[in-house]
């Protein structure tokens, strides 16, 4: 069972120690296979395995690349990202004087009688404070979910695996973007889910071709990010959301809809029109801070019980801490003024993009914290991944969220949250300059 990821090991150590470069290609799997005296499933197996710690990228009719990895452990370019000097990857958002804002809410947690309360465990439903104060937090100009619909826990990541595994069973088909939350590709690996890409269109998803894909075969569930797509930033229009209401309740496709980046935006989810069928997913990562943090998910209240389960058999409840503090946070008006400040950091970093990047092919929204750079041509993913890490930055390759393991598309997404303002500027001034290059 483990041998596959032993090999897999014995590849990552190559690529740490600089025996396998950036933008090295690989063996074909049928010839590794034949070096190691291993079968040719298994070798199938290790590479899949470097796919998903993030040290190799795939494509069909091209090979298996490696991508740019800092030094040191080699098990996953991912967890290592903070190694670079400029961080364009890890996208955590940081408002000024954030820890100061924070800071006062969480003293009176300290207080012994508070504080035992405080570190009891919660359960899938929170409590009755933390639901009225998450209904407010997630609530929209045309929504406002019930306390009773709303469950929470470990974080967001954790809310989207809840969400699918208590809809989907083992072997069952989930239909996405064709570019999603690379998170979201491990989750449904672990869950033994197949994923499908539903094309889109500038609009957003194509109601037809969600059609088309649950006529080849029944989709148990969609995941959608209809709000700030990650990584292309795309939001769909009122009109399309309304179509694609439609069609999902036609075929009765239950929907998560993942809106962690939604605090920056001012659109009502799929929910307003489809309240029965959307498990709306959030957290406060994004919109507060990454280190203390819960995730929320809204659902259609006659599936609160199998969620919850779901939660508990995951191991993914909340810390009661981490909603005790939220409740403060929202009740002062803390959150409120770290999404006001974080919106126009935002709309800040993206004038940096529109200067430094000008003449480019890169998709961007004026609220987002990130961007979808398609490279000029000559330039593949994984190599101008490989020549920004040369430089000392760090971005995401694109075929890091494609689904379809065809031909990936040659862009990379720029994370612009993490970085001082500073370093991002000269970050995208030197990737500029490397983009005006030769590979």
């Amino acid at each position: 069972m483990d041998d596959y990821r032993r090999l897999a090991d014995r590849v990552a150590d190559d690529i740490a120690a600089g025996r396998l470069v950036p933008g090295q290609r690989l063996p074909p799997q049928r010839v590794f296979a034949r070096r190691r005296g291993i079968a040719g499933s298994t070798a199938g197996r290790v590479y899949a395995e470097l796919v998903r710690r993030g040290l190799v990228v795939g494509e069909v009719g091209r090979g298996t690349f490696v991508r740019a990895a800092p030094r040191g452990t080699g098990r996953s370019l991912v967890e290592d990202a903070t190694a670079a000097p400029v961080n364009l990857e890890l996208n955590y958002p940081s408002a000024p004087g954030q820890s100061e804002l924070l800071a006062p809410s969480l003293a009176p947690l300290l207080r012994p009688d508070v504080l035992t309360g405080a570190l009891r465990p919660a359960p899938a439903a929170g409590t009755p404070e933390a639901r009225r104060a998450a209904a407010g937090l997630l609530a929209t100009g045309g929504w406002r979910p019930g306390p009773d619909s709303l469950l929470f826990t470990g974080n967001a990541r954790q809310a989207v695996a809840a969400a699918l595994a208590s809809l989907v069973r083992p072997g069952g088909r989930v239909g996405v973007e064709p570019l999603t939350y690379p998170v979201v590709k491990e989750i449904a690996a672990r869950l033994g889910l197949t994923l499908v890409p539903v094309a889109t269109d500038e609009e957003g998803p194509c109601p037809r071709a969600l059609a088309a894909a649950h006529r080849t075969a029944p989709l148990a569930a969609l995941y959608l990010q209809p709000t700030l797509h990650n990584p292309t930033t795309a939001t769909t229009t009122p009109a399309r959301r309304r179509v694609l209401a439609r069609t999902v309740r036609d075929l009765g496709v239950p929907v998560v809809e993942d809106r962690v980046w939604s605090f920056l935006a001012d659109d009502d989810p799929l929910a307003v029109h489809v309240p029965g069928l959307v498990h709306v997913v959030d957290g406060l990562s994004k919109r507060v801070a990454p280190g203390l943090t819960a995730g929320f998910l809204a659902v259609p209240q006659e599936r609160a019980g199998a969620v919850a389960a779901a939660v508990r058999s995951g191991g993914w409840s909340a810390q009661r801490f981490a909603l005790e503090a939220a409740v403060r946070w929202a009740a002062d008006g803390t959150v409120a003024r770290l999404v006001a400040a974080k919106r126009a950091d935002a709309a800040e970093r993206q004038r940096m993009v529109a200067e430094e990047l000008r003449g480019f092919a890169v998709r961007s929204d004026p609220r987002a914290y990130f961007a979808w750079w398609e490279l000029p041509p000559g330039w593949r993913a994984d190599t101008f991944a490989a020549a920004a890490a040369a430089h000392g930055i760090a971005v995401t390759p694109g075929p890091a969220f494609r689904v379809d393991p065809g031909r990936a598309a040659d862009a990379v997404r720029l994370g612009l949250a993490s970085a001082p303002g500073p370093d991002l500027r000269r970050a995208l001034r030197t990737l500029a300059g490397v983009a005006r290059g030769t590979p």
